[in-house]
């Protein structure tokens, strides 16, 4: 018996982010699209050589996309939605990143017209991961073709280089299942859609491909009956056209359709068996031998150093009766790239970590041990191991005095002292707000001067003193701006911080950082998320000279801005040796140390951000209310412990909440603010049926995209949330904030924010 070693997907971004860089030359008119195109291609060499040289059997293509890979497929099969204006019978690359970021009359860099500008698709989170895919569209009538030949053009590339790869596809049933539809059910597309995809394996076949993988993850879903009568169908045609089917599942067990997996016919089954180690008996059991299984051993979304021996006992009895690939969980694009570029790391921390380029050494430590012996790798498994019991036993772990403070945790800690209308009145009075009242969500640009000025006092070329003084500029041309158009709650602006997360985690204990260990949030948006590894504490306050400051300088309210509990613990690396339940009291406990400070300096109104709530849902129905129920509890905990005059905000983006609403109801807060400019409001019609009874801000400016809406286009949305929601309800504010965009565009969409809330004041 043989066992070889897989990787599903590479970091597309490169080791220092040099993706992020050629797209914004790109979209900045700095560099041409064959510039982009040929760094992209680089990208894409340097990953197979690296993966090859790392002992990987098989390499993926198709895995490297210049924004998203779900877009990538919608392009592939010609979904592109009449707004964009595409050329006939094919997409380019203006088509491309306008559906990706919406266009402004000319895309950037590219010099073709789409219109008076146009917005980009919806974007949601990637099944429960904190990467962002484009949503597919569809709608009645529309007749589907292949306009991207990228699959076959990425494996001639890797075959011409001398690398055989795997090409990856998503599953027709999965990107169906992600569609958005009008008029229409998307599943009435699965003959055009398996009919295009039985097409491209014949071109794969043709160009030499021996197999495909063929993501499907929605198999680990509760799946209806026509999703498994569009698997049965999908697969019945596509396993005739020549190629051997490696179907990939990922993000969890396949539970109640592990029989259903088993008898599709395909060649390879991957399954995750770091989600849902449970499994693999079953798993077993249920798999024919001629089914080639590929086993995910090494976590594909976390960073910790996998305990080899433990997972060899495991394995050595499997591998000894049948063959087998070795592979991470999941594709490798939710971690760091390299461990060795973090010289600068907490030395004990970092011997329990592991990188793309270490998972995929563990796996061919893995593949050594199984194939020779464990003899023949006795190193790098007493390493393994060593590495283990060092973490297992290491005093920098756990802290008595955090647990104390768990244990003392009581349920009124939970309770706001009043009802929803007692409070409305008192912050009222506090406030003195308008109707329709204008506030953003927290940061302002992060301009090069920013990020200059950052780095330099990183490097220690600028004292604290000139650094904080910089900041101090900053924060009161921001304030002065926003009293000059007129916003009616105000924000510092965020200056002084990195990273919404990072900048609390780098405050709180338990948390380390990397300098390189950046993951890709959505297209050119990349993120280092903090590795949490032990208790959660706060030693200090974190904001409240920032705010108290900022507030010196104004008469008008000024929000204290925070980071909820469930989103630094759904957008950190995670320690895995507890629930994460627990780790996400500790946060709570920490930040709501951080809101009673604020309200004691004389906060009026304070934002806990908690926009990963959503993408923290299990997938699999029975299993949401207990996370909900302690993602509530968590939230409350941190923001109970103010007075009724203290107004309570929380923000939530790009997820799908209406089917948690109860929950969020839950939350108790007094304003949420959330994304619609790019649903059109849809999501209002549930906070109405809901009947929520807190204020509601529904974005309208879409600050992922470069285009500036006008004044017209914001009352028009105002006016559909209208339709849904009490005019005393609503708010005024863009989708999320605005760090990653230029000042010249947040100026003027901002104004006419300011102008859109005017004009339904005037008309109310």
């Amino acid at each position: 018996m043989t066992v070889t070693i897989a990787t599903l997907g590479f970091p597309r971004i490169g080791p220092r982010r040099e993706l992020k860089f050629a797209l914004e030359r790109f979209w900045s008119g700095k560099s041409s699209e064959a510039e982009l195109l040929e760094s992209a291609a680089a990208l894409r060499t340097a990953a197979w050589a690296r993966q090859r040289s790392l002992g990987a059997d098989w390499l993926p293509s198709n895995d490297f996309s210049l924004y998203d890979h779900v877009l990538d497929t919608s392009i592939m099969l010609g979904a592109i939605p009449e707004r964009y204006a595409a050329p006939e019978g094919t997409a380019d690359l203006a088509t491309y990143f306008a559906m990706a970021r919406g266009s402004t009359g000319h895309d950037a860099g590219c010099g073709h017209a789409h219109g008076a500008g146009e917005t980009a698709q919806e974007m949601t989170k990637w099944f429960d991961t904190n990467y962002h895919y484009m949503v597919p569209e569809l709608v009645a009538g529309q007749r589907l073709s292949l306009t991207s030949a990228k699959v076959v053009d990425d494996y001639r590339e890797a075959k011409a280089q001398g690398f055989e790869t795997r090409p990856v596809l998503l599953g027709p049933v999965t990107w169906l299942s992600l569609a958005k539809t009008r008029d229409v059910d998307a599943f009435d597309f699965l003959d055009q859609v398996v009919g295009l995809y039985c097409a491209v394996l014949s071109q794969l076949a043709a160009a030499g491909a021996e197999w495909v993988q063929i993501d499907e993850p929605c198999l680990v879903l509760d799946l209806s009956d026509r999703q498994r009568d569009a698997l049965t169908r999908a697969y019945d045609r596509l396993s005739r056209y020549g190629v051997k089917l490696m179907l990939t599942i990922y993000f969890g067990g396949l539970e109640d359709n592990l029989s259903f997996a088993t008898t599709l016919p395909v060649a390879g089954l991957h399954v995750d068996l770091v989600r849902a180690p449970e499994q693999l008996d079953a798993v077993l059991a249920a798999a024919p031998e001629s089914l080639l299984l590929s086993l995910g051993v090494i976590d594909g979304r976390n960073i910790w150093r996998a305990d080899l021996p433990a997972l060899l006992d495991r394995l050595e009895p499997i591998a000894a009766t049948r063959d087998l690939i070795l592979a991470p969980s999941c594709s490798l694009l939710h971690t760091p790239i390299d461990l060795a570029l973090e010289t600068g790391i907490d030395a004990e921390v970092a011997q329990w970590l592991a990188f793309a380029v270490q998972k995929i050494e563990e796996l061919a430590t893995l593949k050594g041990a199984l194939n020779q012996g464990r003899d023949s790798v006795a190193e790098p498994l007493a390493a393994s191991a060593q590495a283990a019991a060092n973490r297992r036993t290491s005093p920098r772990i756990h802290d008595a005095a955090v647990a104390a403070r768990i244990a003392a945790v009581t349920p009124d800690m939970q309770q706001r002292r009043s009802g929803h209308a007692v409070r409305q009145a008192e912050q009222h009075a506090a406030l003195g707000l308008p109707m329709f009242p204008t506030t953003t969500i927290g940061s302002f640009p992060q301009t090069p001067e920013v990020r200059q000025a950052r780095s330099q006092h990183g490097k220690g070329l600028i004292d604290d003193a000139a650094y904080e003084s910089f900041l101090r500029e900053e924060t009161e041309r921001a304030i002065r701006w926003q009293e000059e158009v007129g916003l009616d709650m105000l924000v510092h602006g965020e200056f002084e911080r990195n990273d919404m997360v990072q900048y609390f985690g780098e405050q709180l204990s338990g948390f380390v950082f990397t300098r390189h260990g950046w993951v890709q949030s959505y297209g050119s948006r990349c993120v280092r998320p903090p590795i949490l590894f032990g208790d959660v504490s706060r030693p200090k306050a974190m904001t409240v000279e920032w705010w108290r400051y900022a507030q010196d300088l104004t008469a008008r309210p000024m929000k204290g801005m925070l980071t909820g509990p469930v989103t630094i613990l759904n957008w950190s690396f995670v320690r895995d040796d507890q629930p994460r339940s627990a780790s996400c009291r500790q946060i709570a406990l920490a930040i709501r140390d951080e809101v009673t400070d604020l309200e004691a300096a004389g906060a009026k109104a304070i934002q806990i951000d908690e926009a990963a709530l959503r993408e923290g849902l299990p997938l699999r129905r029975k299993d949401w209310q207990a996370y909900l129920d302690w993602a509530v509890e968590c939230f409350r905990l941190s923001a109970a412990g103010v007075g009724d005059a203290t107004q309570i905000h929380t923000h939530m983006c790009y997820s799908e909440f209406n089917d948690i609403l109860p929950s969020i109801g839950a939350m108790d807060t007094d304003v949420i603010s959330i994304e619609t400019a790019r649903s059109q409001m849809e999501l209002l019609a549930g906070f109405a049926s809901y009947r929520y009874p807190s204020g509601i801000g529904p974005g309208v400016y879409d600050i992922h995209a470069p285009r500036v809406p006008g004044v017209a286009e914001m009352v028009d949305l105002m006016k559909l949330a209208r339709t849904h929601l009490d005019a005393n309800q609503l708010w005024v504010n863009p989708d999320c904030g605005l760090k990653t965009r230029k000042w010249a565009e947040v100026r003027p969409a901002i104004e006419a924010m300011v102008a859109a809330a005017r004009e339904l004041r005037a008309a109310a």
